[in-house]
């Protein structure tokens, strides 16, 4: 079993294996907004590339949600604010998501075998599953704008050092090495880690400071969401 990391969705055709089980970060905010869904119950979600895939859903009686630049797009349901979804009106829906960088990134992966999506809110559920699975791992960074960024890497190097306390898990490339240091250089306080990172002073200039913290906060929702089809659903 080995483990790579892709620190940009448009470096993941370098790294795509037939095989392998891919993990999409978003850290901030797609995929932590993703599994708050799931964990509030919503039944299905469809990311969708583009805002006008997400309006045509909406435009079908979906809910939809679609966010650029960190707002939310005007005539949406939803952006991609975690605490938008948590409440009783997305029980049981189905809805249409497009984000700036999130979707991107599990767009692009769709010839993976099989695509789950991470956080730091389902990060031990993720990694109990990688273990169990024993398959090649895709960690696949959103980034910002297919640009690195330091809270995807950091998602990514927190499930390379906790899976490769594993002796059969083996990670020698070099953006993996590199991921898992930072983490650790950074795990003891990731709020203040970031701290000067683009894209949380990007938000936090948008008065989103809470969403970052809930962001940042490890296990509050162990569920795993996965691509079944176009659709993302409950494991």
């Amino acid at each position: 079993m080995n483990i790579e990391v892709c620190y940009t969705p448009q470096a993941y055709p370098l790294f795509h294996k037939e095989n392998a089980i891919v993990v999409v970060i978003d850290v901030f905010r797609a995929t932590s907004a993703i599994v708050t869904a799931f964990y509030n119950g919503v039944n299905k979600m469809i990311p969708v590339a583009t805002v006008e895939e997400a309006r045509e859903y909406q435009k079908n009686g979906f809910m939809a949600a679609a966010e650029r630049d960190g707002e939310i797009i005007e005539g949406f349901d939803l952006g991609n604010s975690p605490f938008g979804y948590m409440n009783n009106k997305i029980k049981g829906k189905i809805i249409a998501i497009s984000t700036t960088n999130g979707t991107q990134a599990i767009e692009i992966s769709r010839k993976a075998s099989k695509i789950i999506i991470g956080s730091f809110l389902n990060l031990d559920a993720i990694c109990d599953y990688l273990i169990a699975e024993q398959k090649d791992v895709i960690l696949v960074c959103a980034g910002w704008k297919n640009k690195f960024n330091l809270e995807d890497t950091l998602f990514a190097g927190a499930v390379v050092d906790r899976l490769t306390v594993d002796s059969n898990i083996t990670y020698d490339c070099d953006s993996a090495i590199g991921s898992k240091h930072l983490y650790n250089l950074a795990k003891d306080d990731l709020f203040s880690f970031l701290s000067t990172s683009s894209h949380r002073n990007r938000l936090a200039k948008l008065d989103l400071e809470r969403d970052i913290k809930y962001c940042l906060t490890l296990n509050q929702c162990a569920v795993i969401p996965y691509m079944e089809g176009k659709y993302l659903v409950k494991m």
